[in-house]
């Protein structure tokens, strides 16, 4: 009796179609044990039912075929583990992405979106220790996190309420001037840290509540106010961290006031 299984044997054995059996092979991913040189017929053994369902494992988790062929590939158990757990992260992540995107969108499309509160507040200028640099929008959180763990490592004073400042064109161009702070009555020179002076400004203030994946929509919310006040945008917009990752991980209690600098744009006279 032969060892070798015919394709359509194999098939049933694996639950794998004959035609993503013959995928696998073109991909280079499972060679059938023999190719018969007349018939072309492809015939595998038991031993390849294992590697056949790994594979469409990986494939059902949407594995790039190069992963695919190196976690093959792996001469250890560990090596193959890391591969695997590598692209689990990577899913892991865009499934964060995708829950974001879906409740901002639930946000945004509600019947009766609970509208925003909004003031104008007046703000005095203050000495802050800052850290500044112009940066890419993509790269603002992670430079956002180096900047504050080296305010909070040059300050010695009791933790103030940190905030940022960010330039108009980080959101219209993609790439602007960005400042972190914390409130310091003698504020630091050390390392990338510096006594910054934060002029006076009328400042259109809301507080969004969570995590900041949906903070555009926020946003937007206050633009409207600011548009159906006759009010216009006079500068940077600034953040207040009220509740952040700093201060618990649970991003249901975060809160974040967004300031933008307004002036009146109707004639006083009338």
């Amino acid at each position: 009796m032969s060892t070798h299984l015919s394709i359509g044997e194999f098939a049933r054995l694996t639950h794998l179609s004959v035609r993503t059996l013959r995928r696998y092979h073109e991909a280079g991913l499972l060679a059938p044990a023999r190719v018969d040189g007349l018939s072309g017929y492809r015939y595998y053994t038991a031993d390849q039912i294992p590697t056949a369902q790994v594979i469409h494992r990986l494939r059902e988790l949407d594995v790039p075929l190069a992963t695919v062929h190196r976690i093959l590939g792996a001469a250890d158990r560990t090596t193959r583990a890391e591969l695997v757990a590598a692209h689990l992260r990577r899913l892991e992540a865009e499934l964060d992405r995708t829950r974001a995107a879906v409740r901002s969108l639930r946000r945004l499309l509600a019947p009766e979106p609970a509208p925003v509160a909004v003031e104008v507040r007046p703000v005095p200028s203050s000495i802050v220790a800052a850290v500044e640099a112009d940066v890419e929008l993509d790269d603002v959180l992670a430079w956002y996190a180096g900047a504050m763990a080296e305010l909070d490592a040059a300050l010695a004073d009791p933790v103030t309420t940190p905030g940022g400042v960010y330039d108009n064109a980080l959101f219209e161009v993609g790439r602007g001037h960005a400042l972190v702070y914390r409130p310091s009555d003698d504020p630091p020179r050390r390392g990338r840290v510096h006594p910054v002076e934060l002029p006076a400004v009328e400042l259109a203030v809301a507080t969004h509540v969570g995590d900041h994946d949906d903070i555009d929509v926020t946003y937007g919310e206050v633009g409207a106010w600011v548009v159906a006040n006759a009010l216009a945008v006079a500068g940077p917009v600034r953040e207040t961290y009220l509740v952040g990752p700093r201060d618990t991980d649970d991003p249901a209690r975060w809160r974040t006031e967004i300031g933008w600098p307004v002036f009146s744009v109707t004639d006083p006279a009338g």
